[in-house]
């Protein structure tokens, strides 16, 4: 089992993760794109990436929205795989011309 950051290391990984946040035990990200089906979309092709890592996200899919939540559970918080699955959620996103709301 993975020990979960405590929160000086959890706010200097933040820091290479802009638009993430922190969320009770978890982090997450919230993406919204031109449309439904491009929400669902990114949504499957995040979820083939996370099948690869072995490391599965939480996902919220409301219309054109789509929030990512990472956290370990078995670490009861965030561990250093969140952190790398956050940076991967973002390299995935990056072609799906994904606009902050």
């Amino acid at each position: 089992m993975s020990d979960h950051l405590d929160a000086e290391q959890l706010a200097a990984a933040l820091t290479t993760l802009p638009g993430w946040s922190i969320k009770g035990a978890a982090i997450e990200r919230q993406f919204t794109v031109t449309s439904f089906p491009d929400a669902v979309a990114l949504l499957t092709r995040l979820a083939f990436e996370a099948e690869t890592h072995d490391h599965h996200p939480d996902f919220v899919l409301e219309y054109r929205r789509l929030t990512v939540r990472f956290w370990t559970h078995t670490a009861n918080g965030v561990t250093q795989k969140d952190i790398d699955a956050a940076h991967v959620t973002d390299r995935v996103v990056g072609p799906y011309a994904v606009f902050e709301k």
